[in-house]
């Protein structure tokens, strides 16, 4: 959605109020978790729904 919006991730975190080593951690898939409040926040500034970044990966 980034690339979609022409924003880069230093731009996104400005944005959200997050450092870009956190989006950094959410972009790469190693995040175990993630605030409704931050996805929330994702969602509006990259104008998409949660489904549009987020990928369910069964873990084992």
């Amino acid at each position: 959605m980034l690339a979609k919006r022409k924003m880069k991730s230093k731009e996104l975190a400005e944005i959200i109020g997050i450092t870009t080593a956190n989006i950094s951690i959410l972009k790469s898939g190693k995040a175990k978790a993630i605030r409704f409040s931050t996805l929330e926040s994702i969602c509006k500034a990259l104008e998409c729904q949660p489904a549009d970044i987020l990928e369910y990966n069964e873990s084992k």
